[in-house]
């Protein structure tokens, strides 16, 4: 098996040296991939004086969709992975990926974050619609064979956000199979408040139209999938408002976002699925583009 891995990264240049300096201590022999977008840390120059990646791909897009897409163009490799930058691997999560992925056709495992002495790790998540049972998979930590990922022609880079979880929906009208390796977990140092960036309303409920939209069609088990979410949401929010937390107006500017998303994601949905008729659903995907690269230096 020759294993590719793929490192998407964007003004994290130390937590890009974390990521590769453990993939060269614990799989050597892997066929290494960075895909820079745009950055300004001089990340460039830190991968370029590396011996241990084989491709710099510098793309001007700033989503890691695009960049996943980007890398994933300049593998060789009959298994290729995506780690994100600061994320760290371990020699069991090699083992794991092969030891999965002879009675799989994609492995995902955890991420491990290392906060205040201790760890916390992310647990499988499935989920049914319209008959159809789906697996979803960590897009920082993730093997696919080859035959799974060009089935799946990479990413919709429509999407900024969940393009992974779209990713699973396709995969399993595809037929198939994903699971999940606890011991393919890799770890992550993070502040002492474990924060993490928020996303944008609008955009959540965008994308999520979007996928359910473009993947299962206009049908009330979609609506009342997007009502629910939108619902239990809004309770929560208002929950805040009553204690004081957030403001009626914050609350109310909030509403007009989810619901601005909730139409343009429905619409751009319903048009993606008519453009891409196939169980591929994927008119904006890995082979739609040919211009994402700026710049590759391919040591090979």
């Amino acid at each position: 098996m020759q294993l590719s891995v793929v490192v998407p990264t964007l003004d994290g240049r130390e937590q890009l040296a974390r990521t590769l300096d453990a993939l060269a201590e614990h799989v050597p022999a892997a066929e290494i991939v960075v895909v820079n977008g745009p950055s300004t840390d001089g990340t460039t120059g830190m991968v370029r004086e590396r011996a241990d990646v084989d491709v710099l791909v510098e793309v001007a897009d700033r989503t890691v969709t695009a960049a996943r897409n980007a890398g994933i163009e300049q593998t060789t490799g009959d298994v290729v992975a995506l780690v994100d930058q600061g994320l760290t691997v371990t020699d069991e999560w090699y083992d794991a990926l092969v030891d999965d992925l002879g009675g799989a056709d994609v492995v995902s495992g955890p991420v491990h974050e290392q906060l205040r002495g201790g760890m916390t790790a992310e647990e499988v998540e499935s989920d049914a619609l319209a008959g159809r049972e789906v697996t979803y998979f960590n897009g920082g930590n993730v093997a696919f064979s080859r035959s799974a990922l060009d089935a799946l022609d990479g990413f919709d880079e429509y999407l900024e956000i969940g393009s992974a979880r779209d990713g699973a929906h396709r995969l399993a009208a595809m037929d198939f199979s994903v699971t999940w390796a606890p011991e393919m977990g890799v770890a992550r140092e993070v502040g002492a408040d474990g924060g993490g960036p928020e996303t944008d309303p609008g955009w959540k409920y965008r994308s999520l139209a979007y996928r359910l939209v473009k993947n299962y069609g206009v049908r009330p088990r979609v609506a009342a999938r997007l009502v629910a979410y939108a619902g239990r949401d809004a309770l929560g929010s208002l929950r805040d408002v009553a204690r004081g937390d957030a403001t009626p107006s914050g609350w109310l500017g909030t509403g007009r976002e989810v619901l601005s998303g909730l139409a343009v994601g429905s619409k751009d949905g319903t048009w993606a699925r008519l453009l891409d008729r196939s169980t591929r659903r994927n008119p904006y995907g890995r082979s739609a583009r040919s211009d994402r690269p700026v710049a590759v230096y391919d040591r090979r």
